[in-house]
């Protein structure tokens, strides 16, 4: 076990040629790796620097950290774009240290190039017998993937439209930026299935009941295609991994919330579901009449939410969590939720977009530590 030491003082002095308005903040093994402690917001100076003192603290004496300009998708790198190996010090010898960083990441980026996905246009025109329509569906594989011989695990995604293309709309969550990021860091390992969604019929496929926006939803034949259609050809075109430990569902906003639907329903086929600002407003009661809740799998739910999304988000998704483990409780289904809440998020793609990275490491690689701090701390 670590020793503590109290009683210390440790004076932090840090220059950096970056000027924006993003605070800046230091995080390591004295806080848990949390990317944005206000407790540790440096302070700029007259001449610059940026200063923080450390004053009666139980601080390491083999001390661990990085600066942060208020998340992972913003920490520290260095001038060709590498993430900064941890800042060291032994604290019984040192009590004041001066650090230069060159450059803060914005958003992830920037990005490698020869870590992008391969990109494939699986079908202009793939066949949705249960809906009788067709659909143009994408795939991402690994940068590796030809030079390999491994199977990959899969994530099923809706809305591709506002998943990687350029010139999308409401913008996109550039989840080919995002892999390449995931691959850079030996977290790139699997393969994205992304489904355009129906255009004017997009609200429709992807609700289940009668509501004030539609008199009878498609959302069950529209999960039906996915599961019984598209992944069995998936599986046969692709070496994938096909177990439900190894698949997942999700999306945003509707696209969320006929992911929850997905899963419920077929929880044999489904272990991971990766929900962002689900429109839970379309089930007010989260009571999802036409799920039974018998089948003993467990099943990893990674909800996200912004404060900024509107009075009520945040407050669903924490009693749709409730909610379900109730049930996890009655041991009807096990559940495992990770809830990430973003003060400043607001219903679009650029904050799904910074959530994504998050979102995939603690799915599908690591659940016992925070995802972004193992997937950015230890180079």
């Amino acid at each position: 076990m670590q020793r503590m030491e109290n009683e210390k003082s440790l004076h932090f002095v840090m220059r950096t040629p970056v000027n924006d308005d993003r605070p800046i903040y230091i995080t390591g093994n004295f806080n848990q790796w949390n990317p944005r402690d206000e407790n540790f917001r440096m302070q700029q100076k007259e001449d610059g620097s940026y200063e923080l003192y450390l004053t009666n603290f139980a601080i390491p004496q083999d001390l661990e950290y990085k600066y942060t300009k208020g998340g992972w998708e913003n920490v520290e790198i260095d001038r060709y774009g590498n993430i900064h190996g941890n800042r060291k010090l032994n604290t019984n010898q040192i009590a004041e240290t001066h650090d230069v960083v060159e450059l803060f990441r914005q958003n992830w980026a920037p990005y490698k190039k020869e870590f992008f996905p391969i990109v494939e246009l699986i079908s202009d025109n793939f066949e949705i017998p249960q809906l009788d329509k067709t659909r143009r569906v994408w795939a991402l594989l690994p940068h590796n993937y030809y030079n390999e011989t491994k199977s990959y695990p899969v994530l099923y995604l809706q809305d591709a439209q506002n998943l990687f293309a350029e010139g999308s709309e409401f913008g996109n969550w550039e989840i080919d930026k995002k892999l390449s990021i995931l691959a850079e860091y030996g977290r790139g390992d699997v393969i994205i299935i992304a489904i355009e969604h129906g255009g004017e019929d997009r609200i429709k496929e992807y609700l289940f009941e009668s509501n004030p926006l539609v008199h009878q939803g498609d959302g069950k034949k529209y999960i039906r295609f996915v599961t019984d259609t598209l992944k069995p050809f998936i599986d046969n075109k692709y070496r994938t991994l096909k177990s439900r430990e190894h698949t997942g569902i999700g999306g945003s906003s509707l696209g969320g919330l006929i992911s929850i639907y997905g899963g419920f329903l077929y929880p044999e086929v489904y272990s991971k579901l990766m929900i962002f600002s689900p429109s839970l407003w379309a089930v007010p009661k989260i009571n999802f009449p036409m799920i039974k809740f018998y089948n003993p799998f467990e099943i990893k739910i990674y909800l996200y939410g912004g404060e900024k999304e509107g009075s009520q988000m945040v407050k669903r998704i924490y009693r749709f969590r409730d909610k379900m483990e109730k049930y996890d409780n009655d041991k009807e289904k096990d559940f495992v939720f990770k809830v990430s809440i973003n003060p400043d998020g607001k219903h679009d793609e650029y904050y799904w977009s910074q959530e994504f990275p998050k979102a995939m490491e603690w799915l599908f690689y690591d659940t016992l530590e925070d995802p972004a701090q193992k997937l950015l701390s230890e180079k």
